[in-house]
């Protein structure tokens, strides 16, 4: 096995809870193996430009409870052309970074692909919120953005129940509704709209409004809905004639402390991610399937489809009777 001097590390696209504990896992398992790691600061703009610094055993010290990125991130549409592919090889190859790991979703993935194609190894760790990465159970970030949204709902259902109300709660999720659907469950929503079904919910949430006469009523929808958020808050009030409020949670749910569940998967994530590189292998992504460690060809992995779990969307239905 060649030994592998030194290697890079990288946040890109959305920040989420838990990329820190990555990062922090990668340096520590990289320096165990007496492997040089360097940070790259604002993702691929970063790389393209040599935005490096070294990262020590120290220098990731007290992160792994902090949210955001300490690499920071940024979208980079330069990146997305031939040359802005080139240049940031090339910067790496400057650099003597001999492998790369990239923390993010499926389009950080396609840029790590195509420097694995330039001829540096890469590995892509999977960070959203939104957990639509299909090689994974679970992305780091999810857990605990639903937990944080959650919190919030439990408070809203208060002042829902004093003044009683129906509030509509619009969460991420742009084009996929497993964020939504899991908080829906776990706030005992009274129905929840996902961008994978068409908004054929409202007639069934007028009937249960007037049907049960709940002091308080939540409906959690994923911001990606086919009918927008306050055009569904208008539609209860208008058609139950129960108060409703609309509340967007947000930014809100990238930020704060990641949850212990996003802190041990990110750990598992970025060592195995760095073991991968110590071995000379690229191109694949990371994840977690039925609590263990796999990892694919990234584009075996970008072209996995994942749609809603339809047993869990089922389950919501009927328990929110």
């Amino acid at each position: 096995m060649t030994k592998v001097k030194k290697i890079a590390v990288l946040t890109s696209g959305g920040d989420a809870p838990g990329m820190n504990a990555a990062i922090r896992a990668v340096v520590r398992t990289a320096h165990y193996f007496g492997i040089e790691v360097a940070g790259i600061r604002f993702g691929y703009k970063g790389l393209m430009e040599g935005d490096l610094l070294p990262l020590g055993m120290r220098s990731v010290s007290g992160i792994i409870q902090r949210g955001g990125t300490m690499l920071h991130t940024a979208r980079s549409s330069e990146f997305a052309t031939p040359e802005g592919i080139e240049k940031a090889a090339e910067v790496a190859r400057e650099n003597g970074i001999e492998g790369l790991v990239v923390i993010g979703g499926d389009g950080s993935f396609r840029g790590a692909m195509a420097l694995s194609e330039k001829g540096l190894p890469t590995i892509g760790v999977p960070g959203t919120i939104d957990n639509d990465i299909v090689c994974t159970d679970y992305s780091i970030g999810f857990d605990t953005a639903c937990n944080i949204a959650v919190e919030a709902i439990d408070r809203l259902r208060d002042t829902s129940e004093s003044h009683n109300r129906c509030s509509v709660v619009e969460v991420m999720g742009h084009r996929a509704g497993y964020l939504a659907l899991e908080i829906g469950v776990a706030s005992g929503a009274l129905a929840v709209l996902v961008p994978e079904r068409s908004c054929d919910l409202m007639e069934e949430i007028y009937v249960k409004i007037r049907t049960h006469q709940k002091t308080q009523n939540i409906v959690v929808v994923s911001e990606g809905c086919r009918t927008p958020s306050a055009e569904v808050a208008r539609l209860i009030e208008e058609n139950t004639g129960m108060s409703t409020r609309l509340t967007v949670l947000g930014h809100i749910q990238r930020g704060g402390a990641p949850s212990s569940l996003d802190r041990v998967n990110a750990t598992r994530l970025g060592y195995r991610a760095v073991d991968l590189l110590r071995k000379g292998i690229g191109n694949r992504v990371v994840g977690i399937q039925s609590d263990k460690l796999v990892d694919y060809d990234i584009q075996e992995a970008l072209d996995m489809q994942k749609s809603i779990e339809e047993e869990l969307y089922t389950i919501s239905r009927i328990v929110s009777m």
